[in-house]
């Protein structure tokens, strides 16, 4: 079966779902607000550069999931998905993925946001497969480390390659949809590369090979 593969963050969402968890926890009094900010807006950064150290970064993003139980956690995400990641949907993501779904395509999310925050959002989609970053969980608490290859740039390569193994799929006619030029890996990889909405490195690199260049904002 052919494979539909999305990235989640500015793809299908209109915005970065992992830098909205640390904007939510600031709004809710849960971390020191000054530095947080700082810190999350600058890894933002780092990863809109493509200079974004991806161990750095998960040490600071999973640590806040540390200090709390599972039911907790579950309380806050029902909340984090009301307020800040509803109004990041988008009607055209939708649409493109009910277009895959109906040719009978296998249908995955690959992120490099952790499980924790993508899973409900894949839910959310309909989307029955997802690769992200896998945090670490030992008798139902978060250790604030990752467990295997995060799936970040080549590692979503990695990622994908196991699952593909495991799976018995392969990537004859497969499409892949990001908007960044950190997912260059992958999008070599696939038959059909879709670039949404790029950032300028990924638009010249679509340019140059003549992929489509699409717009899921409303």
């Amino acid at each position: 079966m052919t494979l539909a593969l999305f990235d989640l963050d500015n793809t299908l969402l209109g915005g970065d779902s992992d830098h909205a968890w640390g904007e939510f926890l600031i709004s809710q009094g849960l971390v020191d607000a000054e530095h947080y900010q700082q810190a999350n807006d600058q890894f933002y950064r780092d990863y809109q550069a493509g200079t974004l150290n991806i161990h750095t970064y998960l040490a600071f993003a999973l640590k806040p999931l540390t200090r709390f139980s599972q039911s907790q956690l579950t309380d806050l995400h029902r909340s984090f998905m009301d307020s800040h990641i509803t109004p990041l949907l988008q009607p055209k993501a939708r649409s493109l993925i009910e277009h895959h779904r109906a040719q009978g395509h296998t249908l995955m999310i690959i992120t490099a946001t952790n499980r924790f925050i993508t899973a409900p959002i894949a839910e959310r989609f309909g989307v029955p497969h997802l690769l992200a970053t896998e945090p670490e969980v030992i008798e139902n608490r978060y250790t604030g480390k990752i467990v295997g290859t995060p799936c970040f740039q080549e590692g979503k390569v990695v990622r994908l390659r196991q699952w593909l193994e495991s799976s018995g799929h392969s990537l004859y006619g497969s499409y892949f949809y990001s908007d960044s030029a950190n997912d260059l890996p992958l999008l070599e990889l696939v038959d059909n590369p879709v670039a949404v909405d790029p950032d300028e490195r990924l638009r010249a690199w679509a340019e140059q090979r003549g992929a489509p260049v699409v717009s899921l904002r409303s």
